[in-house]
């Protein structure tokens, strides 16, 4: 038997190959049960054979059996190719006299199977997969009971079949919501390792103001700095100073409009608490783009911007060197250029152009003292400032 399809049938076939494929593999105890029923299908049809097939692309599979000792043979020699093509049972009393059967090689060769009676196993979805089939060597008929007991084991073997999938689907979808919590754990704590490892502070926030998450280092800060313990469903602005309350909110208005925030914050100056905190205010958006939160990082920069005011004092003395330098020293260093040039003109020289000279070069000393005591203090004050 040649099996043929148009392009509809074709689409159709493909639907139902899948189906098929969903039920190949039974688990052991389904196939135990599937042979249980076979057995009594033998049993109240008072035949020698009892098979249930899945018929795939090529083969036919032998799921169960009783009476024959191979598990599939080609499709094309298949009779249950046609009982899938009904939904009632098919009977065929003697295949020899049935056209399409009678050239079959399993009815005119090994095993010559004379009779067939065959129920369509059709899915929930409604494709017939295979069938329920009892076969005999010799022509027969089955009463209206053993038809209907045998339409009943079929779908008796569908449920069973249903079942195992849905279950085995349960257990493979179990598994992998288990294998994905598992990595969504091991996710939050190295996230969490990371976040509570660092000594910035981050405070994330809803639309409302208030605190959804937050660090260790956010915590130790609030509780050091403002005396408080910081909550989840708090407004973040309870953990500012009462004067930068406003600035802070403006802060957040603009994040949550989409732009990310970068300042510089001089904390409480001249109290213990002085200290400066470079503040970043950064748009948190969903999937959608839309902003649900802004994340606020703070990092301590106080280091920073001492060393920034040391090079300020020390470039402000390199400046009063300098001023020095291009007007103070050159003044005595051109009365020597002067007199030296009087000395050579004169070669009978002066006592006074002597002690014009010495009065030049204290006067060049002082101001060399003067840019050396200079630079000590500079290099002092900056000791002081960092310590």
């Amino acid at each position: 038997m040649h099996l043929t399809f148009t392009a509809t049938n074709m689409s159709e076939e493909l639907y139902r190959l899948n189906a098929v494929s969903r039920f190949k593999q039974p688990d052991a105890a389904v196939t135990t049960d599937l042979n249980e029923i076979v057995n009594l299908a033998t049993q109240i049809c008072d035949m020698p054979v009892a098979l249930i097939t899945l018929l795939d692309e090529d083969t036919q599979w032998f799921k169960a059996s009783k009476g024959v000792d191979i598990d599939c043979t080609a499709r094309e020699v298949s009779l249950c190719n046609h009982t899938i093509l009904q939904n009632n049972l098919l009977i065929v009393n003697d295949t020899r006299l049935d056209e399409r059967f009678n050239n079959n090689p399993l009815v005119i060769g090994e095993p010559f199977v004379c009779f067939y009676a065959g129920a369509t196993l059709t899915t929930t979805d409604g494709y017939a997969i295979g069938s329920l089939c009892v076969i005999d060597f010799e022509p027969r008929e089955l009463t209206e009971l053993q038809q209907n007991s045998l339409k009943v084991l079929s779908k008796q073997v569908m449920n069973l079949m249903e079942l195992n999938h849905t279950l085995n689907n349960m257990q493979r979808q179990q598994e992998h919501s288990q294998k994905q919590n598992t990595l969504i754990e091991e996710s939050e704590l190295k996230l969490n390792a990371i976040f509570n490892s660092t000594k910035d502070t981050h405070i994330l926030v809803n639309s409302k103001l208030e605190v959804m998450a937050f660090n260790r280092a956010s915590t130790a800060f609030v509780r050091n700095a403002y005396g408080k313990t910081i909550k989840p469903g708090i407004s973040v602005l309870e953990y500012a100073d009462r004067e930068a309350v406003e600035t802070f909110a403006n802060y957040f208005k603009n994040a949550f409009a989409g732009k990310t925030i970068k300042v510089e914050w001089h904390m409480r100056p001249g109290t213990k608490f002085d200290s400066w905190k470079e503040l970043e205010f950064i748009p948190v958006k969903n999937s959608a783009k839309k902003v649900i939160g802004v994340a606020l990082n703070s990092t301590d920069i106080t280091e920073r911007k001492l060393q920034e005011a040391q090079i300020n004092i020390q470039n402000a003395a390199l400046t009063r060197i300098a001023i020095i330098q291009s007007h103070e020293l050159r003044r005595p260093v051109a009365s020597l250029l002067g007199i030296m040039a009087l000395i050579k003109m004169e070669q009978n020289s002066s006592p006074d152009y002597f002690d014009m000279m010495e009065v030049t070069v204290k006067e060049l000393d002082l101001k060399i003292r003067e840019i050396v005591k200079d630079s000590e203090t500079t290099i002092n004050n900056h000791l002081a400032i960092v310590a």
